[in-house]
């Protein structure tokens, strides 16, 4: 009996029920992979349905850990975020655990399992899709929830902290605009991301302030990785009629769109000016020195792991959404248009 007086299920009943061994079960439970699909999924239902905690005695708000989900860690945008949640976390004594679940149901499987048989005291996701089984998941275990940057597709109400995308790409083309280019290419992210769309959509605006019609030859779909800015930067280049800036969606596709214009022979900012997005440590030593639109990445972790701990302490939020801005930083990489 627990401390309500129901009946705990134990590992040796859901092995009964399932018809496998009590270490089989025990596997499961302890997220290891040395198991079959098909019995990981009867022996993974029947946990949910008997609600089996291996910790079940333990205190939720006495965790002291906070998980932090990315889609992926390849990224220095992913340690950025990490050093925000780690400096919060360590000051106020709670550790931190990092998954990466890869946009695959097998990792997203193994994560939710893993939290299923041990405390948290909340979950950060970061630039996350889940699906709605798993949504349903983190609703029915009543863990504080949080997204950073959310990537779109979350179907329940959750706290969110992001940046201001769109403010962004218009002072990246309010820059450009100013110091005289008129034609300008982008290279986005991927459209199914929030961040993406309203980083094109500033991107739009600053074309329209100026009363210039959108080209369609001038827009790129990447995703935010070096060799879409590469690919993207190529294409530009070969048009008839090259544009003389280029703005990306990220630090890291500006610093593709650089080695683009290395190898068609042309020089950055003499022939060709380049914005990035975020603001990666690393920018500033490009050559040269990268203009971006600077994300406070390290902050929004910050203020995501504080708004999950007052979540856990039972403490109302004074706003559910939270936009950060964002600032342009002007480097080397942009001047005004070569004259010809």
């Amino acid at each position: 009996m627990d401390a309500n007086g129901e009946r705990k299920v134990t590992i040796s009943a859901i092995a009964k029920e399932a018809g496998v061994s009590v270490p089989t079960v025990s596997r499961v439970v302890n997220g290891r992979s040395d198991v079959a699909p098909s019995t990981r999924r009867r022996v993974e239902e029947l946990l949910r349905q008997h609600d089996y905690r291996r910790r079940a005695t333990r205190s939720r708000n006495k965790a002291r850990l906070v998980d932090l989900v990315f889609n992926d860690l390849d990224s220095p945008w992913s340690v950025e975020i990490i050093r925000g949640v780690e400096e919060v976390a360590h000051t106020a004594g709670v550790g931190t655990v990092v998954s990466a679940i890869h946009r695959k149901s097998e990792p997203i499987r193994q994560w939710q399992q893993n939290l299923r048989t041990r405390a948290s005291d909340g979950v950060i996701l970061v630039n996350s899709t889940l699906d709605s089984s798993a949504q349903e998941e983190l609703r029915r275990l009543n863990v504080p929830l949080v997204v950073v940057d959310p990537a779109g597709g979350l179907s329940f109400d959750v706290p969110a902290i992001g940046a201001t995308n769109w403010a962004g790409g218009l002072s990246a083309m309010e820059h450009l605009l100013g110091l005289g280019h008129r034609r300008i290419g982008i290279v986005s992210g991927p459209r199914a991301m929030m961040c993406s769309r309203a980083r094109l959509d500033g991107y739009r605006a600053g074309l329209e302030s100026t009363g210039l019609t959108i080209d369609d030859e001038l827009l790129w779909e990447g995703d935010f990785y070096h060799a879409s800015g590469f690919a993207g930067a190529q294409a530009f280049l070969r048009l008839p009629e090259r544009p003389t800036a280029i703005l990306a969606s990220s630090d890291q596709m500006a610093i593709g769109a650089y080695e683009a214009v290395r190898q068609a022979g042309l020089r950055v900012p003499d022939d060709v000016s380049i914005v990035g997005f975020d603001d990666l440590p690393e920018v500033r030593w490009a050559s040269p020195p990268l203009t971006t639109v600077r994300q406070p990445l390290a902050e929004m972790g910050a203020v995501a792991v504080r708004t999950v701990l007052r979540l856990a302490a039972g403490e109302p939020l004074d706003s559910p959404r939270l936009e950060l801005a964002t600032t342009l930083i002007p480097r080397e990489s942009t001047a005004p248009p070569r004259q010809n």
